[in-house]
């Protein structure tokens, strides 16, 4: 059965963002996709110190829930990561988190479906849906969009609960994810995944 890992980076395991990811699983649930939902937001997660450890050991040097979420990502077929908005950003412990889950990953999330969730009491949301959505579009992961911005509203889970087009978004959202993880296992079975091309970085010849 395919499977969809759900993070969430809130400091709270019932709050804003997890009852957003929640109406998400249900759905996803529906259309036969298994789901889990990992609390992100009270770890003590460090940033990236840019020490080269995993380069060479296919993990990151702070053996942490990065290194477990990453295990468990390699073989899923699908990611959403949630978030609360603080100053118009991703909260600065799912940012550290993501910088090394994907930095650090020693496999190719290559045609892995991802998807962000931004959770907020009024504004900010756009911003922090952008800045989660780049690490996807940076790894060759399709991205899994709804009928509206992934985002609900509130400054409670009740608040969240009456944002009926914010829930209705998250539905749509794991119908579309649901549906291009089923397709793109389809397409590999008689196409193949496509090809890529590496090796070649921003570079200037003739010195100008």
């Amino acid at each position: 059965m395919a499977k969809v890992l759900l993070l969430n980076g809130s400091p709270r395991a019932n709050g804003c963002t997890a009852t957003a990811l929640k109406e998400a699983a249900k759905t996803l649930q529906a259309d036969g996709i298994e789901t889990e939902i990992i609390n992100v937001g009270k770890e003590d997660i460090h940033g990236c110190i840019a020490c080269g450890f995993c380069e060479k050991n296919s993990r990151c040097v702070f053996n942490d829930l990065v290194n477990e979420v990453s295990a468990k990502l390699e073989k899923a077929d699908g990611l959403i990561v949630g978030s609360p908005v603080y100053y118009s950003s991703p909260n600065g412990t799912i940012i550290s988190f993501m910088d090394r889950l994907f930095y650090s990953a020693p496999y190719d999330m290559h045609m892995k479906v991802g998807a962000a969730v931004v959770s907020a009491r009024r504004g900010g949301n756009t911003a922090s849906f952008d800045v989660l959505n780049k690490y996807f579009s940076i790894s060759g992961m399709p991205i899994a969009t709804s009928t509206y911005w992934n985002q609900v509203h509130g400054f409670s889970a009740e608040d969240v609960l009456k944002d009926r087009e914010g829930l209705q978004t998250m539905r749509n959202l794991a119908h579309n994810m649901a549906f291009m993880i089923k397709a793109i296992a389809d397409a590999r079975e008689k196409y193949g995944m496509p090809q890529v091309e590496s090796g070649d970085f921003t570079s200037f010849p003739d010195g100008k």
